[in-house]
């Protein structure tokens, strides 16, 4: 064999063992573009997913600022007017009770009073 010949020999040999190591690194990458380009439509899909969670959340906000919120103040308000008017209520009956007991021991003194009238005359 000439040396032209076994340089041939020795590069068709390099090349065979070459594309034998070569050909599965261009397989895994490959598989790795692949992976690649599902991972960026699976990004896609969560930013789609992102934008309408933020849609949801903004009406959930302006929900409870135009909506509950006003509600839960008016419910307070009335509580707080229930709550006073109880209380004037309680007063009333307060005033009913005292006056009662007043009138108790007012009777329970006439009482005494007519006891000693009687043993006097």
């Amino acid at each position: 064999m000439t040396d032209k010949e076994l340089l041939l020999a020795i590069s068709d040999l390099f090349d065979k063992k070459f594309e034998e190591k070569f050909i599965p690194i261009k397989q895994e990458l490959k598989e790795i573009r692949q992976d690649i380009a599902e991972m960026k439509q699976d990004i896609v899909e969560i930013k789609q997913d992102i934008k309408e969670l933020n849609r949801r959340l903004t009406l959930v906000e302006l929900t409870l600022e135009n909506e509950v919120k006003p509600n839960i103040m008016l419910v307070a308000e009335g509580h707080h007017i229930l709550n006073r008017k109880l209380d004037e209520a309680l007063q009333v009956d307060n005033e009913k009770e005292m006056l009662m007991i007043r009138v108790n021991i007012l009777e329970s003194e006439v009482r005494k009073l007519k006891e000693q009238i009687n043993q006097i005359a």
